[in-house]
């Protein structure tokens, strides 16, 4: 394995925990002892920094009246001692169910684990006295305790005002709290991570009723929402006492209410189910989510009342794998249904700013620039969409092409396809010749015949479009729609000023390139529109991405936009984690390894070829992340800075100094190229 620090999820601010499904054995302590070290030994093995049993798992939890049996009470201390025992040459943390005597009380506890010694026990606060439980029968309420308790031998702090935190793993720092806890209106763990825990856990013994898997996991991805946190749930499973209940040992692993991890159920078999928890990325949220320090401030600031256990972990920096899932793109989802959804989001939010801004302005004519391409392809759609929402006709849209020097005749005629096809009146205005007079005036060695294409030649016609489109709309009397997207912005791939930087309204400005492709197939898909647009829409879509400003070369290949700038999927996927959680580049690198390093493994979005699914290796994704870093926090700010209006549309930011992204224009790159080539191997 590899022994570079890189290549540890420790080394990224990721702990790896693990929900575990131990078989009940009704009351009896020494074989429900002995599941426990079986699966601790199958955690250390499996590089597990935590580990989360169920309620009352020593004993097992549907054991009524025999919690009060002195003979289960003195079992269960000693059962307690030997995971103590046993846990000494174990690495994972163990947090275990037991019920604890303490000064004439009996607990419902969380006992906290680790390699040798109880660092601390944490009781129950809210017990259930309804339908089918009694707890209130057996056990004392937790709250408002903070005191010591002493089990094998040693003392360790005892009382619902504990969290733990690892002294040498960065953000490994945890609460616990038990089953009913988590159904009140304030669970203890709210508290507990506005005390500074960023991973919660809840041990619990839930009994199974039609429906209840869906409200843990409501509640679980709720509270890690609320929280800014990773909750982790372990209930109780087959093997307890069915007299009039019955079990399913649903263990559940959420982060930010997104699913990581989730158990098989009614299964007859011990089961851990292990995700790596990015905390380093719920510590960045937090920092961005104010409303979580103004709930603390209101709270009185619970840190101040919690007693912050610590303890040293030695996570060590080896290769231990990487369990979790890392989207390819993080800005189009993976799961068919959530797709369609999102899409329908995205497309209407565009149409929505953009009939709004019409409406505004009073304006009658939508000018707006039509080349071919997805950018434009889209733009056009979703102006027709908001037309036909206002009642404006079709043919008040008015597309034009722009031939210039390096134009394709496939491009082109996609254009004129695609105005005559959604109903909007075309024209076309060849910039040839005003693009060649500048070119001359300039005293450009293009003008003499010279096959000279550098920037300026570029820039000529890419300027030249827009000051038409502009003056078009003085003309008749409407405003100039936006092309560009999220994607070139962040890169500043845009001519800045009079270039396709500018309009009067940028409808695309916070979509990203690799989201648009599948806006476009949203459209189709849902018949937005008729079989002959999406005839059209298809052999766009089919086209290699091009600026198509500079002439193919002697080989006929056409100017390569992601030759030029890297593939639009990589500095998506780099763009996601600067702007949404500021993450440092080594772990952007990390994580873009993980999802791109071997096509054949995880999920893809509908609808990309297997001949399209690209792998990238470190090196690759290193050069490229270098080049991103350049252009979006040295090179282009001054573009974000002075940005026409659009809507923003993802979750995962835009880039409107109005809004998301505010930055200096005269910054530099340094400190992240720096931190990146210092922690690469």
């Amino acid at each position: 394995m590899a022994k570079h620090r890189f290549h540890s999820i420790h080394s990224h601010g990721l702990v790896r925990v693990g929900a575990c499904t131990p078989i009940a054995t009704v009351g009896d302590v020494a074989a429900n002892t002995a599941s426990h070290v079986e699966l601790a030994k199958q955690g250390d093995t499996a590089g597990a920094d935590l580990l989360l049993f169920p309620e009352l798992s020593i004993t097992g939890y549907a054991i009524d009246d025999l919690h009060l049996q002195d003979a289960m009470l003195r079992a269960t201390r000693e059962g307690v001692a030997a995971l103590i025992e046993a846990s000494a040459k174990l690495k994972p943390v163990l947090v275990a169910g037991a019920a604890l005597e303490r000064n004439g009380r009996l607990y419902n506890c969380a006992v906290v684990i680790a390699r040798g010694k109880l660092l601390g026990v944490v009781p129950k606060s809210y017990f259930p006295n309804y339908r089918e439980y009694y707890e209130k029968r057996w056990f004392a309420s937790g709250i408002g305790l903070s005191s010591t308790i002493e089990v094998a031998g040693q003392t360790a702090p005892f009382g619902t005002d504990l969290i733990f935190a690892a002294d040498d793993l960065a953000d490994f720092t945890f609460h616990a709290e038990i089953c009913e806890d988590f159904w009140g209106p304030q669970p203890p763990s709210t508290n507990g991570a506005l005390a500074g825990a960023l991973i919660l856990c809840n041990l619990s013994a839930s009994n199974i009723v039609i429906g209840k898997a869906r409200e843990r996991a409501l509640l679980c991805a709720a509270q890690s929402v609320r929280t800014a946190s990773a909750y982790v749930f372990s209930a109780a499973g087959p093997g307890e006492s069915t007299t009039d209940m019955a079990w399913d040992g649903q263990s559940l692993i959420y982060e930010l209410g997104e699913l990581l991890a989730e158990s098989s159920r009614f299964d007859l078999a011990t089961e851990i189910v292990y995700a790596d928890v990015d905390a380093g990325r719920l510590r960045q949220e937090r920092m961005r989510f104010g409303t979580f320090n103004d709930t603390a401030a209101a709270a009185g600031h619970p840190e101040t009342r919690f007693r912050r256990i610590t303890f040293s972990h030695q996570p060590g920096a080896d290769d231990i794998g990487f369990r979790r899932t890392i989207r390819r793109y993080p800005f189009v989802p993976n799961n068919p249904e959530k797709l369609d959804e999102d899409c329908f989001e995205a497309f209407n939010i565009q149409v929505e700013g953009l009939r709004k801004r019409i409406e505004s302005t009073g304006a009658r004519k939508l000018v707006i620039g039509v080349s071919g391409g997805i950018d434009s392809t889209h733009a056009l759609i979703v102006a027709a969409k908001a037309a036909d929402r206002i009642g404006l006709a079709r043919a008040d849209i008015l597309g034009f092409t722009m031939p210039g020097f390096a134009t394709g005749e496939g491009t082109k005629a996609n254009a004129w396809a695609l105005m005559k096809a959604i109903g909007v009146t075309g024209e076309e205005i060849d910039i040839r010749p005003a693009a060649r007079q500048m070119l001359t005036d300039m005293g450009h060695p293009f003008a003499d015949g010279e096959p000279v294409y550098d920037v300026t030649f570029e820039n000529v016609q890419a300027g030249l479009r827009t000051d038409y489109l502009f003056r078009l709309a003085n003309q008749r009397a409407g405003f100039v729609i936006g092309t560009g997207d999220l994607s070139e912005l962040a890169l500043g791939w845009c001519t800045y000023g009079v270039g396709d930087h500018m309009s009067h309204y940028a409808v695309n400005a916070g979509v990203p390139k690799t989201l648009i492709q599948y806006l476009i197939r949203w459209c189709e898909r849902t018949d937005q529109f008729d079989p002959e647009t999406d005839r059209v829409l298809e052999a766009i879509l089919a086209q290699e991405i091009s600026p198509e400003l500079v002439p193919a070369d002697a080989s006929g290949a056409l100017q390569s936009t992601e030759a030029k700038i890297g593939p639009y999927a990589l500095n998506d996927f780099f763009l996601h984690y600067v702007v949404r959680h500021g993450m440092a580049p080594s772990k952007i690198a990390f994580l873009a390894l993980q999802a791109w390093q071997d096509r054949e493994a995880g999920l893809w979005p509908l609808g990309i070829p297997a001949e399209a699914r690209a792998q990238y290796d470190l090196a690759t994704i290193r050069h490229w992340l270098e080049k991103f870093l350049v252009r979006f926090f040295q090179t282009s700010q001054f573009k974000r800075s002075a940005i026409p209006n659009g809507p923003k549309v993802s979750a995962g930011g835009a880039l409107s100094p109005r809004g998301d992204w505010r930055a200096p224009s005269d910054g530099t790159a340094k400190p992240w190229l720096d931190e990146l080539r210092a922690n690469l191997p």
